[in-house]
């Protein structure tokens, strides 16, 4: 007897639940109605089921490697269902309740019987932009105008799909219920199921002049234009969503929204950290030993003059407040130190006596 856990693909200590898990997901990819569907795969794992799915069954299965029925004989096949004989007896004493039953046929079927909830039209789609600006316009702020094609609301009808002045009539094909009945024919038996009309998309009427500018759906390719205010700030890859602003939907069913994506550009100079910018300055050793002040740029293209601080350490940052991305962001600046190329003998004595003065 082949090894009903490898059948299923749990392992011997696996729960009931996950043991139910593995059976419900075998039974959908190996049923033999799906194109996919092999009935001998699909036999042997019901019939594993029917044994790891019972508590009593599975303890004598661990147990002495079989599962005796009444009067001492295992179970056999042999019982016609729906027509075919599959050479087995189809249990459902694997199943806790109906409702696992229901759960699996649902899965594979849609569900059985039932009234299903009135179809709504489709909604528009949403739609997505990226936009790339500067370092600069990423602070100070920025309106972009947008301009694309999609599906806008049709202008003939309104969004109606039909004229409206022409009215409404019963569906013939569902005779004004909405819904229709579909038959199916199963392994596990025929099964009905009721279903949207495809015709009246469940309404019970159509329309008696369907609009020929859009085709009946209510919308048509256009052109829209809009406006994305980008505030001061704004952080690289923040999504702005502006609302009905994406493609129409289906007889006036709503439109999608549209979501812009902002990309902010390198900067040549300065680097983005939070509400902090950085960056690098090159100064002389001369004008930090005598105090100077030196000239730092600043990202709106201007530049200031910043004294450099008494006993400032040159692996050290300089912190400029209110320079920043914000007006509580700071500008911090790393001062590049230059040294000259060549010094004369008389700029190397004054260098030594500069040394012991402050040895």
């Amino acid at each position: 007897m082949e090894d009903l856990y490898k059948i299923l693909g749990v392992s011997r200590s696996a729960s009931k639940e996950d043991v139910k898990k593995a059976y419900r997901k075998l039974a959908h990819k190996y049923h033999p109605d799906k194109n996919s569907g092999r009935s001998e795969e699909f036999k042997k794992i019901n019939e594993a089921y029917q044994i790891l799915g019972n508590d009593e069954k599975r303890r004598q299965y661990d147990q002495f490697g079989n599962v005796f029925g009444q009067g001492g004989q295992e179970p056999r096949g042999g019982q016609q269902h729906a027509g075919q004989n599959w050479g087995w007896n189809f249990d459902m004493g694997g199943m806790d309740n109906l409702g696992d039953i229901e759960d699996l046929l649902g899965a594979l079927f849609g569900g059985i019987g039932g009234r299903p909830r009135r179809r709504t039209y489709k909604r528009g789609a949403d739609l997505e932009f990226v936009i790339k600006i500067s370092l600069e316009e990423a602070k100070t702020g920025k309106v972009v105008k947008l301009k694309y094609d999609t599906l806008v609301e049709c202008k003939k009808c309104r969004g109606l799909g039909h004229n409206a002045k022409a009215g409404l009539k019963t569906c013939e094909y569902c005779n004004g219920q909405g819904e229709v009945k579909e038959t199916r024919s199963t392994f596990f038996g025929n099964f009905a199921q009721v279903i949207a009309c495809k015709i009246c998309h469940g309404s019970g009427k159509v329309p008696k002049e369907p609009c020929g500018e859009c085709g009946g759906t209510g919308r048509a390719r256009g052109t829209i234009e809009t406006s994305v205010d980008i505030r001061p700030g704004v952080l690289d890859g923040q999504i702005i969503k502006v609302k009905g602003m994406g493609e129409a939907g289906e007889h006036q069913a709503g439109s999608g929204d549209l979501y812009v994506r902002v990309t902010i550009k390198p900067h040549a100079i300065f680097e983005r950290r939070g509400a902090d910018l950085y960056c690098s300055v090159s100064v002389n050793i001369t004008d930090i030993l005598l105090g100077k002040k030196i000239k730092v740029p600043t990202l709106g293209g201007d530049s200031i003059d910043v004294e450099i601080p008494k006993g400032f350490k040159l692996s050290d940052r300089l912190e400029i407040k209110g320079r920043g991305m914000s007006s509580g962001g700071k500008l911090m600046v790393k001062l590049d130190v230059v040294t000259p190329r060549k010094i004369s003998s008389r700029a190397k004595k004054l260098l030594e006596e500069l040394k012991r003065e402050l040895d």
